[in-house]
């Protein structure tokens, strides 16, 4: 989720058409050759004129028309846009944009000189609000904005909606340029479906892409490409055994302080780190490695930036015109009008874009709690409630329910996640249930009472296990993923490691404990990066993170702590098998609160697979503790978060496991354990 409150995100990133024309460098791509689109003609070429630079052409039928208006065209990349194609011999690029109150549009850029008059699109009859043309001899690398007389006389110069490149920012142009990329992650492609399934190991790396790190650690200006990203960050996220990346927003944004969740360019990978292609390589890169990758997205605001979709034509083009609907008081940003079939059409084709250009493996929702409800950060009397009375956006949930339908239609082998904040019934059912169709939902809850479980001195805890274990009375409920995001790291909640009381030593030992818990509980898991080594300072977007850290014993054993709880996850069945059932969990001692010893069971297909997980909340070392169990004699101990190599004490642990048959009716068997200080061990 977006930062709160950034009322200066327009005025540190909004455009300057005058001024920008004179300053901003050409950008051409020398090596850059016009690639030929697959297009449809319904009517023939006409010449304006012989000395016009502008001809008439569409890329648009009927169909494609009727679907835009109706919110059914989910492909709409695919005509709008700058595309490079070849007409009657000529090369050149065909621009389309969507401004149904526009009196006139024409392009401008480098190969006009900016100027206003030279280039006019033409308004198609049949009232759409689509203006096109085909202007020869503009190929690829060439910026350009389309200037628009729009209502009221207003003229603005925006950026394409539908562009994939743009220029690096403060400078706001779009870049024809098209996607085409020669994959080779067919191997990955082919079997992502068990890779992404809801019985296999999902556990997923956060990342920042600009300050995960920089070529200059403290300088905000400094970005490693996404080819460095391929050096860097792939084998990093594959040495640490994550299944998934998930990158926060990739699309072109303006102000690097909204972290990527005020977006201008939703078809556009942003420039910072190179171009389209190489961001594709990065996605094909981490595929070879064995690594999904996920995109979070937002489809909840947009910001008010001047080239950016706000007041795209003089009026309320994409956004709801209403403000009791339309205006977000959080992220001081603008609501999509999800009623509208064209402004349906734009999400949903973005979506589409990124799993069909880019071959995301998942699609992560921001803020899908302030789509759903009328009421988001709204008092009394600054809302109206729906047609029924109640305070749920009956559009926004209609739309939300078309996209998940939508993906998983075209692209069964992906996940669609949603931040869903709230107890809103059904987020992760099918849509023909009833539900909103996602394949999993951020388990809030389960962070927000975690955290403050954990934060407690252990002394305290056994008056709050109650908060400790609710999460597994309603964990079925959906197919909950398991967050510790970076919104858990930013804003004076303090870095993971000192939200754990303690000294140095019980610190880390709290936070080791913690991530045992999170790795074993039921449900996929989401770490932020940093949180892997347990980073001292809270999230800062212009450094990058504190690796220098990784040379203490502490926090190396943390990362290598974190590495092993991923190979456990990956390599226990009874961890990911039965993870959003009932019948993939069972506590077994839930009543020692003042001893702090809580007990449970992971079960998956193959009951011999089971596991059993012991966390002692305390710093009290516990010998012969006895654990009561069924069926079962022989265990071995799989997994110690005392262990040495994690800057444990390394000295309480179960080389061999006493077990006593107590109830031979039952088959009930008593073992002993030997239970480390603030740790949990995992038998098999």
């Amino acid at each position: 989720m977006p930062p709160k409150k950034k009322a200066d995100i327009a005025e540190k990133a909004t455009s300057t058409p005058k001024k920008e024309k004179k300053e901003t460098k050409k950008t051409v791509i020398a090596s850059a050759t016009p690639i030929a689109a697959e297009i449809k003609k319904y009517e023939e070429i006409h010449f304006v004129d012989s000395q016009q630079p502008v001809w008439n052409y569409s890329l648009f039928s009927e169909a494609d028309i009727s679907n835009f208006q109706h919110g059914t065209h989910y492909s709409l990349y695919k005509v709008f846009g700058n595309k490079q194609i070849t007409v009657l011999g000529t090369n050149g690029t065909y621009f389309a944009v969507w401004a149904p109150n526009a009196t006139f549009i024409s392009v401008v850029g480098y190969f006009n000189n900016w100027d206003k008059h030279s280039h006019p699109l033409k308004v198609r009859l049949d009232k759409s609000g689509i203006w096109e043309g085909f202007i020869p001899n503009v190929l690829q690398g060439e910026a350009y904005k389309y200037h628009i007389h729009g209502f009221n006389g207003i003229k603005v110069d925006k950026a394409d909606p539908f562009a994939h490149f743009a220029e690096k920012r403060p400078f706001t142009a779009s870049i024809t340029w098209q996607t085409y990329y020669e994959w080779q992650d067919g191997e990955w492609m082919e079997n992502r479906k068990q890779k992404n399934a809801l019985d296999a190991p999902y556990s997923v790396y956060e990342v920042h892409l600009a300050s995960w790190m920089r070529p200059d650690k403290n300088d905000e200006e400094s970005y490693n490409t996404y080819g460095h990203a391929i050096e860097l960050l792939v084998p990093y996220v594959k040495e640490m055994g994550f299944t998934h990346v998930e990158l926060m927003p990739i699309n072109e944004h303006p102000f690097d302080g909204s972290w990527g969740y005020q977006g201008t360019g939703y078809f556009a990978p942003t420039s910072r780190f190179g171009n389209p292609q190489d961001f594709a390589a990065l996605v094909d890169a981490f595929h070879q490695a064995g690594v999904g990758v996920l995109l979070d997205w937002v489809a909840s605001h947009f910001p008010y930036d001047a080239h950016g979709l706000f007041m795209f034509d003089g009026t309320h083009t994409y956004e709801y015109a209403d403000m009791r609907k339309g205006y977000h008081p959080d992220w001081n940003s603008y609501i999509f009008n999800y009623k509208r079939g064209e402004v349906k059409s734009f999400l949903i084709s973005s979506a589409r874009f990124w799993c069909d250009q880019f071959h995301m493996d998942g699609i992560r929702v921001d803020a899908v709690s302030s789509m759903l409800r009328l009421d988001y950060s709204r008092n009394a009397g600054q809302w109206e409630p729906n047609e029924f009375g109640g305070n749920g956006n009956i559009e926004a949930i209609a739309f939300i329910k078309d996209l998940n339908e939508t993906l998983y239609r075209d692209f069964p082998d992906i996940q669609t996640i949603a931040e869903e904040a709230t107890d809103w019934p059904g987020v992760s059912k099918p849509t023909f249930e009833g539900g909103l169709g996602f394949g999993m939902k951020w388990m809030m809850g389960w962070m927000h009472d975690t955290l403050d479980y954990f934060k407690l001195d252990p002394i305290y805890r056994q008056f709050q296990q109650d908060k400790f274990s609710f999460s597994m009375a309603y964990f079925p409920n959906e197919n909950f993923m398991l967050p510790l995001s970076h919104d858990e790291v930013v804003h004076g909640k303090s870095p993971m490691i000192y939200k754990m009381p303690g000294d140095d030593w019980q610190k880390f030992a709290n936070l080791r404990l913690l991530y045992t818990y999170m790795f074993t509980h039921p449900g996929a898991k989401l770490l932020f990066m940093g949180d892997e080594f347990a980073a001292t300072s809270e999230w800062n977007y212009k450094k990058e993170l504190p690796w220098e850290l990784l040379q203490y014993v502490s926090h190396s054993g943390m990362k290598h702590c974190v590495q092993q709880l991923n190979a456990l996850y990956r390599n226990t069945p009874a961890l990911f098998e039965k993870q959003f059932s009932t019948a993939g969990f069972e506590w077994v001692d839930l009543n020692h609160r003042a001893e702090g010893v809580v007990v449970y069971k992971r079960k998956g297909n193959d009951p011999s697979n089971d596991v059993l997980v012991i966390l002692n909340m305390t710093p009290m070392v516990r010998h012969d503790w006895p654990v009561y169990v069924h069926n079962k004699e022989n265990w071995a101990e799989i997994f110690n978060s005392d262990n040495k190599e994690f800057w444990g004490s390394g000295t309480v642990y179960n080389p061999s496991i006493s077990s006593e048959l107590v109830d031979e009716p039952s088959k009930c068997y008593k073992l002993l354990l030997n239970l480390p200080p603030l740790a949990g061990i995992v038998l098999q």
